[in-house]
C-alpha cells in the first residue's frame, strides 16, 4: 500500500483504499460468514425456543470479536500492550494501523462517529469502539457507514441475501437489468404465516376510520432522528394524497393487526410508477411507510411485510421497486445527503434543530436567515389546472437529463402538483409557475410539501413546520435549451428558490429541506441551506443497476458533478 502521508489525490487516495480493501477482503469474507451463520432467523418464528437458542450461539460466535475489542481475550495480555486501534484492526480481519488511519482519513463521515480525528490520530473512546464493533469491514471500507443508527453488518441481513438486490461487496459495473424474471402464476395466492396473535389486513385509505389508524401508527412509531427529538407527523391528508395516486392498487396497502385487540400493529404500502432507470423504463412499485409498532419491533415483522407486499405486486404484474430509508441495507444504488434552510431559526434554535454556532449570537443568526417580503421572479404565479399541459412537458424533458426519474402522465402531474382545495384536506402540495405574458409559455415551475415533525418532549414547542422541496423545471437547463450553460442555470435556480424560500416562509413554514439530487447543488449552499446529519439511500428491488452519483463526494460533502437522482420520495 502507498505511503499515507504521500496521498493527497483523490484518485490516488480512492486507489490505496481499493487496494486495502483487496488485501483484507478474503480474511474479512471468511470471518463474516463464520460470526453470521446462525445469525438470522425466520420472522415467521420469532420468539420460539429454538430463535432463542440460536440468539443464545450467535452471541457465543461474536465472544472473541467482543473480547479483542474489550481486552479479555485469551490474549489479554497482548490486547493490553496493543493500542484500541490494533485490537480493532485485529477484530476486523487484519487491517493494518496504516490501513485503518488511511480508512478513517479517506472517511470524514465515519471519523466523526467514531469520534476520532482524520490526521493519523486512532484513539478510540469506549463509544467508538463500541460502534466500531457493530460494522462489517466491507461496509466501513465502501463507506457506507455513514450513520451509526441501525448500521449493521450483512450478516444481519439473512433476510436480504434472499432478495433480489445487489449484496455488499459487488462493486464490479454490470449489465443492467432484473435478477430474476416473475411468473405471476406462480406466485402464491394467500399471505405467508404470521406469528401467533397476528393476521394481515388490507386497509382501506378512502376509509376515514382506518386511514386515523394508519395516521396513529406512524405518528407513534415512524421515522425519528437519531436522538429521538423529531418524528414525522405525516397528516392525513398527506397519506391520502401520497397513498392514492393514479393507477394506486387498494390491495397495496398492507396492515397487520392483532387478532385479539384488532389494533393495527404494522403497515407496508406501494403505489405504482414508471420508473425510467437510464434507457430502461421498469413498470415498478414505489414502497413506502414501512412501519411496525415499537413494542414488536423483536418479532422481526419488518422482512414479513416485504414478503407480502411484493407479493401483491408480483400478482399484479409488477417486478420491480424502488424504495429509500435512512438505514443501510444491501445495497444503495446512490446516496443523497439532506440539507436545512432555517426560515424561523429561533424556533429551531429553542428545540434543539439549529445549534447556536461558535462565537456567534441569536440575533446575528435571525439576521442571517431573513427573507424579503415579496417575492422577485417577474410573472409569478400559483399552477392551475390549466398549466398541467404545458408543465408536463416542461417536466418530462428535464428529467430526460438524469440517470434515473419517473416518467411522469398527464394525470400524474394534476395529481402531484396541483392543489385543489376540499373541505376535508389540508393543503399539503404548493405549485408555482413563471409564465412568458408575450408567448404565454411555461418557462419555470416549482413546488415543495407540508411535512410536519413531531417535536418529542418539549414543553413549549409541539412540531415543526417542514416544507420540503418537490420538482421543478426550467428552460435556463441545458437539457431543455442547448444554448444555456451551468452557469445559466445555477443563477435562475438560485432566483426561483429564494422565491420558494420566501413563499414558505409566507405560509407559516420553519424549515426548508432539500436533498443533493435533481440540479440541487447550484443553489444550497448559495441559499443558505445547512448540511444535515441525514442521508437517503436509494434502493431498487429486483433490478440490478450501476451505481448513480447522488450529489455528494467521498467526504459526504456536496459534490461539484452533481447528481444522476431525478427521483423525489416523499
Amino acid at each position: 500500500m502507498a505511503d499515507e502521508s504521500k496521498i493527497d489525490d483523490p484518485a490516488m487516495k480512492q486507489e490505496a483504499a481499493e487496494e486495502a480493501i483487496q488485501e483484507v477482503k478474503g480474511k474479512a469474507n471468511a470471518q463474516v460468514e463464520d460470526e453470521d451463520e446462525d445469525e438470522a432467523e425466520d420472522p415467521t418464528q420469532a420468539g420460539t425456543p429454538a430463535s432463542a437458542a440460536k440468539a443464545k450461539k450467535k452471541k457465543s460466535k461474536k465472544k472473541r470479536i467482543k473480547d479483542a475489542l474489550t481486552g479479555k481475550s485469551s490474549e489479554s495480555s497482548e490486547a493490553s500492550s496493543s493500542t484500541q486501534a490494533e485490537t480493532i484492526s485485529k477484530a476486523l480481519g487484519g487491517l493494518s494501523k496504516s490501513q485503518l488511519a488511511e480508512l478513517v482519513k479517506l472517511n470524514p463521515a465515519l471519523a466523526q462517529q467514531l469520534g476520532v480525528g482524520t490526521g493519523g490520530d486512532l484513539t478510540m473512546t469506549k463509544e467508538a469502539t463500541e460502534a466500531m464493533k457493530k460494522m462489517s469491514l466491507q461496509e466501513v471500507m465502501s463507506g457506507l457507514a455513514s450513520s451509526g443508527k441501525n448500521v449493521k453488518d450483512m450478516g444481519q441481513y439473512k433476510f436480504w441475501q434472499t432478495q433480489p438486490v445487489r449484496k455488499f461487496g459487488e462493486s464490479d459495473k454490470i449489465e443492467e437489468g432484473p435478477f430474476k424474471m416473475i411468473d405471476p402464476e406462480q406466485v402464491p395466492k394467500e399471505p405467508g404465516p404470521l406469528v401467533e396473535g397476528f393476521e394481515w389486513v388490507t386497509m382501506d385509505i378512502t376509509n376515514d376510520d382506518e386511514i386515523e389508524e394508519v395516521y396513529q401508527l406512524l405518528y407513534g412509531h415512524y421515522v425519528e432522528d437519531d436522538e429521538a427529538m423529531f418524528r414525522f407527523n405525516y397528516s392525513k391528508s398527506f397519506l391520502r394524497w401520497a397513498l392514492q395516486s393514479p393507477g394506486w392498487h387498494k390491495e397495496w396497502h398492507v396492515g397487520v393487526r392483532a387478532s385479539a385487540s384488532r389494533k393495527l400493529v404494522a403497515f407496508i404500502s406501494a403505489i405504482p410508477v414508471e420508473l425510467r432507470v437510464r434507457k430502461k423504463v421498469l413498470q415498478a412499485s414505489e414502497v413506502n411507510f414501512l412501519c411496525v409498532h415499537k413494542k414488536l419491533r423483536s418479532k422481526r415483522l419488518a422482512p414479513v411485510l416485504i414478503k407480502e407486499v411484493t407479493r401483491r405486486c408480483y400478482r399484479l404484474g409488477t417486478f420491480q421497486a424502488i424504495y429509500t430509508g435512512g438505514v443501510v441495507l444491501p445495497t444503495p444504488v446512490s446516496t443523497c445527503r439532506y440539507f436545512h434552510r432555517s426560515l424561523d431559526w429561533q424556533k429551531l434554535n429553542d428545540i434543539g434543530f439549529s445549534p447556536l454556532p461558535a462565537n456567534s449570537k441569536p440575533q446575528y443568526q435571525v439576521r442571517k436567515y431573513a427573507l424579503p417580503d415579496q417575492t422577485a421572479a417577474k410573472n409569478l404565479r400559483a399552477m392551475e389546472e390549466k398549466d398541467i399541459d404545458a408543465v408536463l412537458e416542461l417536466l418530462r424533458t428535464y428529467l430526460a437529463g438524469f440517470e434515473m426519474s419517473p416518467m411522469f402522465t398527464r394525470e400524474e402531474v394534476e395529481h402531484w402538483l396541483v392543489y385543489k382545495k376540499t373541505s376535508k384536506d389540508d393543503q399539503v402540495i404548493w405549485s408555482y409557475v413563471v409564465e412568458d405574458p408575450t408567448t404565454k409559455r411555461i418557462t419555470d415551475f416549482f413546488s415543495f410539501y407540508c411535512l410536519e415533525s413531531s417535536v418529542i418532549n418539549n414543553s413549549t414547542h409541539k412540531n415543526i413546520r417542514a416544507a420540503y422541496l418537490f420538482y421543478y423545471a426550467t428552460i435556463a437547463s441545458p437539457h431543455i435549451t442547448p444554448s444555456s450553460t451551468k452557469d445559466t442555470l445555477s443563477k435562475r435556480l438560485n432566483e426561483l428558490v429564494n422565491d420558494a424560500l420566501i413563499l414558505a416562509k409566507k405560509y407559516k413554514f420553519e424549515v426548508f429541506n432539500a436533498l443533493t439530487l435533481l440540479d440541487n447543488n447550484l443553489f444550497l449552499e448559495q441559499q443558505k441551506f445547512g448540511a444535515g446529519d441525514g442521508q437517503l439511500h436509494y434502493y431498487l428491488y429486483n433490478y440490478n443497476a450501476n451505481p448513480i452519483a447522488g450529489g455528494v463526494d467521498a467526504r459526504n460533502m456536496i459534490d461539484e458533478k452533481g447528481s444522476g437522482i431525478g427521483v423525489v420520495m416523499l
